[in-house]
Formats: structure tokens, sequence, C-alpha cells
């Protein structure tokens, strides 16, 4: 394996967290994730000091979705939603979920810094401006649970179960039936929340965001994956992020569906 290739592998798995973030979809995200990579080793003299070739590699994912289509002239997120433009998508995604500084997102969205900076403020406005919805917490840690309780509540949502084992989280998310859940993955001796998560989507489909410490054990390509990981630990704003787009692919999703059934 070549040095570029080394540097490439290092940063599938946050391409990959972007590209789903945004689209909802692990198939069409890994569809642009591989445009990029493709786009990138067909360009000659690549510059590969480290923060240049993230950034150049954001770039391509970024473009690669929108080719796609859909995406860019993306209909209003869902009823009650302020819907956001594309660029204001990738802007709050690249720095509140990714971790960008401002200044790194705006050269890789093509933005000027006074532009980048007042988009973004306008955008976490209508972030909070959002509806909000019943969220179901499943972890196992009491003082992480109230911890999450706490930023989703700040963050206009409806706490309407926590659950600690996979057993109670199926017969809470049968009970409730909440709009959106919240899982970590590893649930300690109350089983994993993953096969939790699973065992609930059998018969309640709802968008789910897991938490992890590890998310690169999530994102190896090589099994079925979550479209939004959350790591530990992670602050309000990341949070609203993370349910905003998790609930506004989900409703675009079912609305598309509604749509063709017609």
């Amino acid at each position: 394996m070549s040095e570029l290739q080394a540097k490439l592998a290092y940063y599938l798995a946050p391409l990959r967290r972007y590209a789903r973030a945004l689209t909802g979809d692990q198939a069409q995200g890994d569809r642009a994730v591989v445009a990029a990579v493709k786009d990138l080793l067909a360009t000659p003299d690549v510059a590969d000091d480290g923060q240049s070739l993230k950034l150049t590699l954001y770039r391509l994912v970024s473009q690669a979705l929108t080719a796609e289509g859909e995406l860019v002239n993306a209909p209003s997120l869902a009823p009650g939603y302020d819907g956001l433009s594309w660029t204001q998508r990738q802007l709050i995604v690249l720095t509140d979920l990714e971790g960008m500084t401002v200044a790194d997102a705006s050269l890789v969205l093509g933005l000027s810094g006074d532009v980048a900076t007042s988009l973004l403020t306008q955008t976490r406005e209508q972030l909070r401006k959002a509806t909000a919805t019943d969220i179901l917490i499943i972890e196992d840690e009491f003082v992480i649970a109230m911890d999450i309780s706490n930023l989703v509540t700040t963050a206009g949502h409806r706490v309407v179960g926590i659950a600690s084992d996979h057993m109670s989280a199926v017969k809470l998310a049968k009970e409730k039936k909440p709009g959106l859940i919240l899982a970590d993955i590893n649930l300690g001796t109350g089983g994993s929340g993953n096969e939790a998560v699973a065992e609930i989507l059998e018969s309640h489909d709802v968008p789910v965001i897991f938490v992890t410490a590890y998310p690169e054990r999530l994102l190896t390509g090589s099994q079925i994956e979550p479209n939004y990981v959350l790591t530990k630990p992670f602050d309000p704003m990341t949070l609203g992020v993370a349910t905003f787009q998790a609930l506004a692919t989900w409703r675009q999703k079912l609305g598309r569906s509604a749509s063709a059934a017609q």
C-alpha cells in the first residue's frame, strides 16, 4: 500500500459518516465516497500533506453527492421544519458533526469566511426552531443517560423513556412509539443496543442515532451500518444537528415513498 493509499484509508470512516449524515442513506453515501476517492486518484500531483488531502476529500464527496441530482433542489425537509438549503446542510454537518473549523468548512464548500460564518449562525437559529419529537434513550450508564436526557430536553425534544437493557428498550418502544431513538451500542450486562434496535425496527419504523465512544468500529464497510453515529462526548449543538438531520432525511424518504405509492 502506498503512502497516499494509507492516508486515504485513514479518512474513509469519517468520509462515510459525513456522506450518510447528509443523505440518511448508507448506499448513497458510500457511492459518493467511492466516486471522490476515484477522482482523487485520477488527479495528478495530489497534495497529500494531511490537512489539504482531508479538505480535498470532503470537497469531492460533497460534489459527488450534489452530482446525484435529487440533493441539489431538495424540497423543504418536512412539514413543520424550516427547510435548509443544501449548502446549509453541508456546512452544519461539517462544523458541528465533523468538528471542522468554519475556515476549513468554507474551503470545502467554496465560500468566503464571512459568508460561511453568517450562514452558520442563520442555520443554527433555524435548527433551534425545528419541531420537537418524542425520543427513547437506550443507555445503561445512569449518569450518561441523564446527561443525554438533559441535552435532548435542551434541544426542545421530549424524552418518553430511558432503557438500560435490551428487554426494557423493546418494551418501551412498543408502548411509547418514539419518533427517534438514541441508542448506545454497548449496554454492558444489558446486552447490545444494536440488537435491541434491530428488534424494535421489526415492528416500529423510526430513525435511530447510535452513540458510541468508538465510531470507527461501526464504519468498517463489512456489515450493515447505522446512518447516524454520535461520538461520546458530544455537546447540545452536535445532538441538535444529528437529530435534525435524522428526522429530516427520514421524513423526506417517507414523503417520497408516499408520492411513489400514489
